[in-house]
């Protein structure tokens, strides 16, 4: 297998930094490209879900799952709720399953991938499931008996063969036919948000990006894929649908750990106007299961980003953290 680097495209929505300015924290896209020759797989930068969808026996039917409500860590004498993890093989998706498992008091994990190498990479367990959200039909069965959902699946732009970025050659991007953030990010996600709806799903957490109130903000051009138009409108699909939701909008995202930085709440692409635009995976995921346990955080959407490490005060009181959030959508 080639070497692998990591490439950040890092877009800002704030005027440009002076040119002395290098440590500038935007919303970003960071995707690996090889240094020799093409991996035979590149399933890590496609957005292409698989056809198949296999459903181990004990969850083909709605008997032995028991419902919960979801609650507080602190209300005991309850049984954990059953929380999916859409795109549950993705860099951030298998921080909140890993986190479910983790708290097994409080919570049935299942997760959803898109191919059998993404299940296998996360583990193969039984309550990971391979199918293809862009097919409505598919995800009903996964969701059925679960109390909660939460929602990080994303189209991904592959780069185009022949650049070399290590000599200065500026890459391309584009989406594989079928996999364009329409039909994820809206039509996938529309599909997921309809079938909890059906299943009367308790909650949907959903994780977006800052950067959609701007239409001409540089994601958008990627790949002419206008990733951050359907991605709004999946937001609002689910803040119209009248299920309890909390819409996450992430700045840009760093894979750094988590639980050391202090949390900023934002709204409206107003962090992006200041040098505290990027956040660690790892606490956006937390957050993801926090919202679970707080009705404070139902009904609300935020941008969310944090303080540099060694600055501020890392957020440990999530009760407290939520009441900040005022908007709606």
């Amino acid at each position: 297998m080639a070497a692998l680097t990591r490439l950040s495209l890092v877009f800002s929505a704030a005027p440009p930094p002076s040119s002395q300015r290098h440590n500038c924290g935007c919303v970003a896209l960071s995707i690996s490209i090889p240094l020799a020759r093409k991996l035979p797989d590149s399933s890590t930068l496609s957005s292409r879900c698989s056809s198949s969808f296999s459903v181990p026996s004990q969850f083909r039917n709605n008997k032995g799952f028991r419902r919960a409500r979801v609650v507080s860590a602190s209300t005991a004498g309850l049984p954990p709720s059953t929380v999916l993890v859409t795109g549950a093989g993705g860099r951030t998706g298998q921080i909140v399953y890993r986190k479910l498992k983790e708290r097994s008091d409080q919570f049935v994990a299942r997760g959803l991938v898109r191919t059998e190498e993404s299940k296998e990479k996360i583990g193969a367990a039984d309550d990971v499931f391979v199918g293809d959200i862009r097919d409505a039909a598919s995800v009903i069965p996964v969701i059925q008996g679960i109390d909660a959902l939460i929602i990080l699946t994303s189209a991904v732009p592959k780069m185009k063969p022949g650049l070399d970025p290590s000599k200065g050659e500026r890459p391309e991007f584009y989406f594989e036919d079928g996999a364009y953030p329409e039909q994820v990010d809206w039509i996938g996600q529309k599909n997921q948000i309809d079938a909890a709806k059906a299943a009367e799903v308790k909650q949907i957490v959903l994780v977006g990006s800052m950067g959609g109130t701007n239409p001409n903000n540089p994601l958008n051009s990627i790949g002419n894929g206008n990733i951050l138009v359907w991605k709004r409108k999946a937001e609002q699909y689910l803040a119209d649908s009248g299920i309890p939701y909390t819409i996450i909008r992430a700045g840009g995202l760093q894979d750094k750990e988590g639980g050391i930085r202090e949390l900023l709440i934002g709204k409206d692409d107003e962090l992006l106007q200041t040098e505290t635009r990027t956040i660690a995976r790892a606490d956006v995921a937390e957050v993801c299961i926090q919202a679970l346990h707080y009705e404070e955080a139902k009904f609300k959407a935020f941008d969310l980003s944090s303080k540099p490490e060694g600055t501020g005060t890392p957020t440990k009181d999530f009760k407290a953290l939520f009441p900040q959030i005022t908007t709606r959508f």
